[in-house]
């Protein structure tokens, strides 16, 4: 489970996140066994079938081809189901994201849009 708690003096700024428009909403989602180590900037989809999330993927044909959330912060769901935070809204930079099979920002753009998560660019 994601820590609550960190050490200010450990912080360093990763440039995830790319403004304060729209504001950053957070919530607890479960990821699917067998998803795999995912890191912070993972961009996941929903599963129709159990609600579960994965690695959004163009490729798949289970419901998480459809970008719905970014991971706030790393899990592993290599062999369990696991609970993770998600943001559920916010800005966030293009060359940050994390997608599955091969591919990009441009392919999930507009689906991200559509739930309130705008993609930036750091230039």
């Amino acid at each position: 489970m994601a820590e609550l708690v960190r050490d200010i003096n450990e912080f360093e700024y990763d440039g995830l996140i790319g403004g304060v428009q729209p504001a950053l909403f957070t919530k607890n989602v479960i990821i699917a066994s067998g998803a795999g180590n995912l890191a912070r900037g993972t961009v996941l989809g929903q599963i129709t079938a159990n609600k579960k999330y994965q690695t959004a993927d163009s490729a798949s044909e289970d419901g998480s081809q459809v970008a719905k959330a970014v991971l706030a912060y790393p899990v592993d769901a290599t062999n369990a189901d696991v609970v993770g935070t998600v943001y559920w809204s916010g800005s966030f930079d293009r060359e940050k994201l994390i997608f599955g099979g091969a591919d990009t920002a441009a392919a999930h753009e507009d689906a991200l849009r559509d739930v309130n998560i705008i993609l930036t660019s750091a230039q």
